[in-house]
């Protein structure tokens, strides 16, 4: 398993963490979002997705992600 910390802008609110967790888990990975800093937290398994697979997800949701 690989870990990574990924910035995102956009998120304000609980529904906006539930959105790019529930984006990441979608996307093959779990993530843990810290809305006061602006990341979440990805771990995932490198056979099965990719960073740009999971950075993808989070903007199809709307957010941008630094």
């Amino acid at each position: 398993m690989s870990n990574i910390t990924l910035n995102v802008t956009g998120m304000s609110c609980n529904h906006c963490v539930k959105s790019v967790e529930e984006a990441v888990k979608n996307a093959g990975a779990s993530g843990q979002v810290d809305l006061a800093a602006g990341t979440v937290a990805v771990e995932y398994d490198e056979q099965k997705v990719n960073v740009d697979q999971i950075k993808a997800a989070i903007e199809d949701q709307g957010y941008d992600v630094v």
